[in-house]
């Protein structure tokens, strides 16, 4: 659990790293959901984003702009739902393998990245005109919500790909022990 809570904080952390880019915010968040779930599973994966996600919404600023209940009105609140999923299934895919090897890594941040952009256009184009009642189109939302977007995100992807690869091979001696612990 202090593995899925320092995740959380990292994640938090990356919305405040922010790159300067025309349109779209561009921040290091997911860059720590690939970590969250390359190397904690899927299941603290899923619990560290939740987490972060929890935390944000209770009101903490551990978000872009900031926290509380009403982000959820915000368009862009549905990456961070991606987020708590992405984990999950980057994690889930992993831990199928019994030795990941680099490309298995690309692969499940791909995946992730694919539900994590899945979840924020869907909602962006719900939020944009249902909740905001602004008029946008499904092309705006594709473009604003992903091709501006997706760019920098497979640039973090591959990068936290031969990371999370290296790093993983780190600690097969810790996850044996822990997996001896948690089952005694």
């Amino acid at each position: 659990m202090v593995l899925a809570a320092m995740f959380a904080a990292l994640t938090a952390v990356g919305a405040f790293i922010k790159i300067p880019v025309p349109v779209v915010p561009f921040t290091l968040q997911v860059l720590f959901v690939y970590f969250a779930g390359s190397l904690l599973g899927s299941r603290l994966g899923f619990i560290s984003q939740l987490v972060y996600v929890a935390i944000g919404l209770a009101g903490v600023p551990v978000f872009t702009e900031g926290g509380g209940i009403a982000y959820i009105l915000k368009p862009t609140f549905g990456y961070l739902i991606g987020f708590i999923g992405a984990a999950y299934i980057i994690g889930r895919m992993i831990e199928t393998k019994p030795a990941p090897r680099l490309r298995d890594f690309i692969l499940a941040h791909f995946a992730g990245l694919a539900f994590v952009y899945l979840a924020g256009t869907s909602y962006l184009y719900i939020a944009m005109n249902f909740i905001s009642n602004t008029p946008f189109t499904l092309w705006q939302t594709f473009l604003y919500g992903f091709v501006l977007a997706v760019p920098g995100d497979i640039i973090l992807c591959l990068i936290a790909s031969v990371i999370a690869a290296r790093v993983y091979r780190q600690l097969a001696p810790f996850r044996a022990r822990m997996k001896g612990t948690i089952q005694a």
